[in-house]
């Protein structure tokens, strides 16, 4: 394989055990010791996906999230950090991060996300409906080029991850989505978390598309799942 994975972490021992892993996959690596080199390393281009320490000196890993997704939505970016607390998680996930996995974490496990999240970042695509045109239910539209989300011509904003949920919804429009498999497709078939994932993210998307609207269009099937269809 033949992409290449930028490694930003300023403890040498975990980003040389890292490289020495990820080379051993068939990954290239390149490495840099903060924030500032991160960015740089970056915008030199040619970069799959992040490995992306919290704790960095000169630019934080939360504030190099940042600048990333101010400019590109569809890099995959893994969070690595020796904090534990919920709230760091989601702050990571709500800014863009694909994943996230707290210090000590066991190396097979990271390849395994490494592997879902550049599959997913392939564009593997189901459904009839495909990426570069409006997709739609009722007054929703959704762009995967362009990543706008609008509702009633009100433009709406999501985090990515609410996006991409949405976006696999809209795919599969009527179909009937058990947690399991938007667990699967959308957080990637290694995905190890708890399907109340979904659920949560679920609120939050409704709260952004559906609150304030005469008609709900996201649908709770009890015992199963979830399905988006146009109000009747």
């Amino acid at each position: 394989m033949s992409d290449t994975i930028l490694i930003v972490e300023d403890e040498r021992r975990i980003a040389r055990l890292l490289q020495i892993e990820l080379e051993s996959e068939g990954y290239g690596v390149r490495l840099a010791p903060d924030g500032v080199e991160g960015w740089a390393e970056y915008k030199a281009g040619g970069i799959a996906l992040i490995l992306l320490d919290v704790m960095l000196p000169g630019i934080s890993g939360i504030d190099l999230l940042q600048r990333i997704r101010a400019v590109d939505a569809n890099t995959p970016v893994i969070m690595l950090t020796a904090k534990s607390a919920l709230s760091d998680k989601v702050t990571g996930l709500d800014l863009g991060a694909n994943d996230y996995m707290t210090k000590p974490f066991e190396m097979e496990e990271l390849l395994a996300r490494i592997r879902a999240a550049l599959r997913k970042a392939a564009g593997q695509v189901t459904g009839d409906q495909q990426p570069g045109q409006w997709m739609t239910a009722s007054d929703l539209r959704l762009n995967e080029s362009t990543r706008e989300v609008e509702r009633a011509g009100q433009s709406i904003t999501l985090t990515q991850r609410e996006f991409d949920l949405l976006a696999y919804l809209l795919r599969n429009k009527k179909l009937v989505l058990s947690r399991d498999q938007l667990l699967a497709e959308v957080w990637g078939y290694d995905y190890a978390g708890n399907t109340n994932v979904v659920d949560v993210y679920i609120r939050y998307v409704r709260k952004k598309i559906d609150e304030g609207y005469d008609t709900e269009l996201i649908h709770t099937v009890r015992g199963i799942g979830y399905c988006i269809k146009d109000a009747t």
